[in-house]
């Protein structure tokens, strides 16, 4: 896994792939209005620039040589309007730019949580959150910077370039040839400056996604690593990983720092070729001094754009990396697919079916194997069975997060593969072990934000499992601030407000998953009344270690080794002396010990 995590992050690519770029339109598309704009201004804003020096040649051959004062002052007055109005129009090439960067990004990265939401959790149980994260986040961002700093300034360093050569030829012919003579040099140069970068980009890659992984695993685990007195040895080790980075980072930065003054160099080269050449006709009486001038200054902003390019170059490979990775994510198909005429679900009465089904996480591997059972509308079924017996594979498949490998599960008779998800999932409301509370309110974790639950229901659902008695004991009651993960409540606020979020909704179907298992004996009590109060015209499941929780089910389903191996109420399975009588008298003899103590 560690593997693949650091192979995916690897991904180096092309400077330019018109594959990805093809793609990449797409999203440009709708904004083409903003390219178009931003492309005739890069166009008038490259021409403004290499205006300067030839307004500053006119300045000095037309009216300084001359001593002609007011042609001085209009020239002057020229050259400041050409400066004002180059600012004005960088000012909409900036913002057109950004805006375009932006609106792009945007949509993208809807497009990929929207995406990210749709996949089956099989794609979660083999890719890293923090994998996702950064595809939503860090690698959007380089694309944002490719569509803002990128593709459209890309345009404007060529269009300077080439506006920059037209005035040079135009002014003087062999001076721009003595100009030029050292862009043979600086080709090599770039070509090789991008060899090094792109190896030195591959290398940074490499250890920061080991890094990322490596402080991820560590800060998840802390708890682990300071029971154990862990600190100093996985230190050192991270100061290991943050060094081989460094050293990458100090590879790259030494290629940059070799380019950038080795251009500053040949640009020095060119001028001293310029004032020597240049300097010489002049004294032949065949240049003027303009001429000279502006050729240096011509000279001085050729060079600006050619450094520019090549920064564009790293922001391009980076944008096509992240674009390989991020449409690698969008084309991932791991749906739980809905059929394509879908069965209608009217209100449902909640009798459910299992017939012969067959399951597996991975290929052949079944969890669960010939699993038939059935419950009736309104009745309570628990399940129990050692951990790995299949339990929760069970309302895995029923809730169609995964779909069987073989058999049918038939609610009301209607097989769910028929039924889309959403409707299916619509009747039924589930209590997990490990409650997940989002930032928020109390109020947004029960309603889950949906308008259509009224906040008087919201209350109601929290006074039938005993939650409003600590809610209203807080500042700001249902109001009140909820932290990630819920981290200023305890843990049975937590299963409380979970079991007020799965009321609010009124299912028809409730899944109690270890749902009391954490929670205190007083919290347990207190829960398993509003636990009857609930069931009563309820179809229930209830997977449960303690069996003391379950003994008033209707029916009890014994698994083992993914196989159902009893089925009977309380009594009957205590009568027959099997797995469940073993399951009862483990339990009650632990209980036994635990009064001694």
């Amino acid at each position: 896994m560690a593997n693949d995590y650091k192979n995916d992050d690897e991904i180096l690519g092309k400077a330019y792939d018109a594959k990805l770029m093809k793609r990449l339109l797409y999203y440009v598309k709708p904004y083409r209005k903003y390219v178009i704009l931003a492309i005739i201004i890069n166009i008038i804003v490259a021409g403004l620039q290499p205006l300067r020096p030839l307004l500053t040649k006119i300045a000095i051959d037309d009216y300084i040589s001359k001593s002609n004062y007011n042609g001085l002052f209009w020239i002057s007055l020229a050259l400041f309007a050409s400066l004002m109005f180059q600012s004005v129009t960088q000012y909409f090439l900036t913002y057109f730019t950004q805006l375009l960067g932006q609106k792009t990004i945007y949509d993208l990265r809807v497009q990929l949580f929207a995406h990210t939401q749709k996949l089956a959790l099989k794609y979660f149980d083999k890719t890293p959150i923090g994998r996702v994260v950064t595809r939503v986040t860090n690698d959007s961002e380089s694309l944002n910077e490719l569509f803002s700093s990128g593709i459209v300034m890309v345009f404007s360093d060529v269009f300077i370039i080439l506006w920059i050569l037209v005035f040079m030829f135009a002014m003087d012919v062999r001076l721009s040839l003595v100009t030029l003579s050292v862009m043979p040099v600086m080709i090599y140069a770039t070509f090789l400056f991008r060899k090094k970068v792109r190896d030195s980009y591959r290398d940074v890659r490499f250890h920061l996604a080991r890094l990322n992984s490596y402080l991820q695993e560590h800060i998840t685990g802390i708890n682990i690593v300071q029971i154990f007195h862990k600190e100093k040895e996985e230190l050192k080790r991270f100061s290991e990983i943050n060094s081989d980075h460094r050293e990458a980072n100090i590879i790259s930065i030494f290629y940059y720092a070799i380019f950038y003054p080795g251009v500053e160099f040949l640009s020095s080269v060119a001028i001293g070729l310029i004032i020597w050449y240049g300097g010489g006709e002049v004294l032949h009486k065949a240049l003027t001094i303009g001429v000279l001038f502006a050729f240096i200054q011509l000279l001085e902003m050729f060079f600006r754009p050619i450094r520019d390019l090549a920064e564009k170059y790293n922001i391009m490979q980076t944008a096509m990396a992240s674009s390989e990775r991020i449409f690698k994510l969008l084309d991932n198909d791991t749906f739980t697919l809905d059929p394509e005429k879908p069965v209608s679900l009217p209100k449902i009465k909640g009798g459910i079916e299992f017939k012969n089904v067959w399951f597996a996480y991975n290929n052949d591997e079944y969890v669960l194997k010939d699993i038939s059972f059935k419950i009736n509308p309104g009745e309570t079924v628990a399940i129990v069975g050692a951990t790995g017996a299949g339990k929760t594979s069970i309302i895995n498949i029923l809730t169609r997060f995964y779909d069987v490998n073989k058999g049918s599960i038939y609610l009301d008779g209607i097989d769910i593969k028929n039924v889309d998800k959403k409707d299916l999932r619509k009747y039924i409301s589930i209590v997990l072990q490990d409650v997940y509370l989002f930032s928020g309110t109390i109020k947004s974790n029960i309603s889950m934000n949906n308008d259509e639950i009224s906040f008087a229901k919201l209350e109601e659902a929290a006074c039938l499992v005993g939650a409003d008695k600590f809610i209203n004991q807080l500042g700001y009651k249902f109001d009140e601030i909820v932290k990630e993960r819920g981290a200023t409540l305890s843990v049975g606020q937590k299963q409380l407000l979970s079991f007020a979020r799965a009321l609010a909704y009124d299912p028809q179907i409730l899944i109690l998953d270890e749902a009391t298992s954490s929670v205190d004996t007083e919290t347990e009590m207190l829960i398993q009344k509003a636990i009857e109060k609930l069931l009563i015209g309820r179809t229930a499941i209830v997977i449960a270690h303690r069996l003391s929780t379950i003994q008033n089910s209707s029916k009890i389903i014994v698994m083992h080794k993914g196989e159902i191996r009893e089925t009977g109420n309380h009594q009957e399975l205590l009568a027959k002396r099997g797995i469940y009588y073993k399951l009862y008298q483990l339990q009650y003899k632990d209980q036994e010990l635990t009064k001694v103590s």
